[in-house]
């Protein structure tokens, strides 16, 4: 049975709801010493250093960090059609969204002969993260390599872990996926060494390859990799500190037990510490929601994995009073993945301010959202929602403003500037706009 929670009859402050909220997670602080060490033992040594600890963490040494083109062509040739035409469906869907994320260049004209033009310039090089660990993210591939595409990015590289089975390259499927994509750069190391490796890049010794760093990593992974993420952040851009996966589900008596319980258990198996949290006003519908969990969740190959997550602390169930304190909570909470299954659930998702995505009514589930819904995968978590957004075409951009004006535009607002900078005690700066006005007046008098 999920741990319940009963909120009915309580009116909370947002700090005592964000209190009451089944929370999990893992915290990198807990292991950044450890992780520090390594990342900062590869940026002196480079690639060897990433090579040994992936030997030490992975089991295998791969002949290089570097994949043979060879080996990903042959990845891609030995995979099976069904798979890759699951994955070409997938790209196509998850592009067509994310090309219509591309925003246009745009003028404004400030005064007349003073314009300010936002452009929006593609991040030069990227590194993206394909984790390894429990399971095999082709997934993960699309959703980080297709919106760095549509932004323009124009030199990437995709980082997982090496495989014992697999000769210590990555996984043949997440090959056959960079293959799909175009994809020719792809190193085969993973965990925290392989963000380091990124952020401070190196040449690989054993065949003389130059390793070129990147200046943005995105991508999922466990405690080690999110530690190596923080540490790094400064040197390179990163997208987000991800936690495990998560999923909250808000409905009410009309919603269908044995989708929402089997939603809850398809996202507790990513991971023991992922959640799955029921939040509702039906007692009737959390007892329906319990029996299908005792009943079912023990059936899959993954049994262990979502018996250990769903008894965890992070999971739950939720009791309200009605939908507008469901709401409440939903927002307190903000789920890396939100499912609304309400009489209204398109009205009721409108009400959502807080949610990494959102999956709108019984025919939207997130593994839909996990594969080929065309959104993207890779979302915020542990309550971060609140204020970031997922992975998406803008996360590989940079806006970038053009201000442009002529002297007559200048002077118009130069007394105005002059004295913003006296207030502030930097007369330089009222200096700048001084000699130009000296300068302009010189000319008229000329």
């Amino acid at each position: 049975m999920l741990v319940r929670t009963d909120l009915r009859g309580r009116t909370l402050t947002a700090a005592e709801l964000r209190q009451a909220m089944p929370r999990g997670g893992s915290d990198p602080s807990a292991v950044t010493d450890t992780v520090a060490t390594l990342v900062e033992d590869i940026h002196q040594h480079g690639a060897s250093a990433a090579l040994s600890y992936g030997e030490k963490f992975d089991g295998i040494r791969p002949t290089s960090v570097r994949v043979p083109a060879d080996v990903i062509a042959a990845a891609l040739a030995a995979t099976d059609e069904a798979v890759k035409e699951a994955l070409k469906e997938a790209i196509r869907r998850i592009r067509k969204v994310h090309a219509a994320q591309r925003p246009d260049r745009h003028s404004v004209t400030v005064v007349p002969g003073g314009t300010i033009t936002e452009k929006w310039i593609p991040i030069e090089r990227v590194g993206l993260y394909v984790p390894g660990g429990k399971a095999v993210y082709p997934s993960s591939v699309v959703m980080n390599v297709v919106p760095a595409q549509e932004a323009g990015v124009g030199s990437l590289v995709v980082a997982s872990p090496p495989q014992a089975d697999n000769n210590g390259w990555p996984h043949p499927t997440v090959l056959a996926a960079c293959a799909l994509l175009g994809v020719d750069e792809v190193w085969a190391v993973g965990g925290a060494q392989a963000i380091a490796l990124l952020a401070y890049g190196g040449t690989d010794t054993d065949n003389h390859t130059i390793l070129n760093p990147v200046d943005l990593i995105t991508g999922p992974g466990n405690v080690f990799v999110t530690a190596a993420k923080r540490l790094v952040r400064g040197v390179v851009g990163i997208d987000a500190e991800a936690g495990p996966s998560e999923i909250a589900v808000l409905a009410d008596n009309t919603a269908n037990p044995t989708f929402v319980a089997a939603d809850m258990v398809s996202q507790a198996e990513h991971d023991p510490l992922a959640s799955s949290v029921l939040i509702t006003d039906s007692v009737e519908l959390a007892d329906a929601v319990d029996d299908y969990i005792d009943t079912q969740a023990s059936k899959d190959v993954t049994a262990e994995r979502i018996k250990t997550a769903l008894a965890g602390p992070q999971s739950g169930i939720i009791l309200v009073d009605d939908m507008e304190q469901g709401l409440q909570v939903v927002n307190a909470y903000a789920a890396e993945h939100l499912e609304i299954h309400t009489s209204d659930a398109a009205a009721t998702a409108e009400k959502v301010t807080a949610a990494g995505a959102i999956f709108v009514g019984p025919y939207s589930p997130v593994p839909l959202g996990d594969y080929a819904a065309g959104s993207n995968h890779v979302l915020p978590t542990c309550g971060s929602a609140r204020y970031s957004a997922g992975l998406s075409t803008y996360t590989f951009l940079k806006p970038v403003h053009l201000i442009d004006y002529n002297e007559e535009a200048l002077l118009g607002i130069a007394d105005a500037i002059q004295t913003l900078a006296n207030e502030e005690v930097l007369p330089a700066h009222g200096t700048s706009l001084e000699v130009r006005k000296q300068a302009a007046a010189a000319r008229h008098h000329s």
